[in-house]
């Protein structure tokens, strides 16, 4: 009989065993499924930034609209120095190019009654040319309905009778690419 007080005891070891292994086998299989949902989810926010970036890229991609070479006498006393101008304009799309073909004669003639406004000593500093790159970018936003300068507190500034639309301005920078006093 002392034998089989030792069998009893060792069936209920197999079934402990077996508990331990599934229970082990439920955990590896949970961890496995949470790894893979977070490698996925990693993935899907990854791709969708990258796809943003895209976008991002492809909306902001400037159309440029060089405009012919300008030349205009300066305000210098005696009148004999001139500047010769090469404006390129970057807007916004093509069809903010389009519009602005269309005012071209009017937004060159302003371009130039700016200038002409203009003496050589202006001119010749960073922040003459500065100046004038803003106040063209104005000239050329205001045929399209745009206010691009700074509102004024006079009550008598006519470009605060202009109506101006609301938004972004589509002309983005005035680029010099020939700038020639004499």
């Amino acid at each position: 009989m002392s034998a089989n007080p030792n069998a009893a005891p060792a069936a209920p070891a197999p079934a402990k065993s077996k508990k331990l292994i599934l229970i082990i086998g439920i955990v590896a299989l949970l961890l496995i499924v949470a790894a893979a949902a977070y490698i996925w989810m990693v993935q899907r926010q990854h791709s969708s930034a990258d796809g943003e970036d895209e976008v991002k890229v492809e909306a902001t991609v400037p159309t440029f609209l060089p405009l012919d070479n300008m030349v205009a006498n300066l305000a210098d006393p005696g009148g004999d120095r001139f500047v010769q101008l090469g404006i390129t304009l970057e807007l916004a799309d093509e069809k903010t190019a389009g519009t602005v073909k269309q005012y071209l004669p009017s937004i060159r003639n302003g371009i130039l009654m700016l200038v002409s406004q203009r003496s050589s000593d202006e001119l010749l500093t960073r922040e003459g040319k500065e100046k004038l790159a803003a106040d063209v970018l104005a000239e050329v936003a205001a045929p399209l309905g745009y206010n691009a300068r700074p509102k004024k507190r006079s009550q008598d500034d006519d470009d605060e009778e202009r109506p101006s639309k609301a938004g972004k301005n589509p002309v983005r920078r005035v680029l010099f690419s020939s700038f020639i006093i004499q």
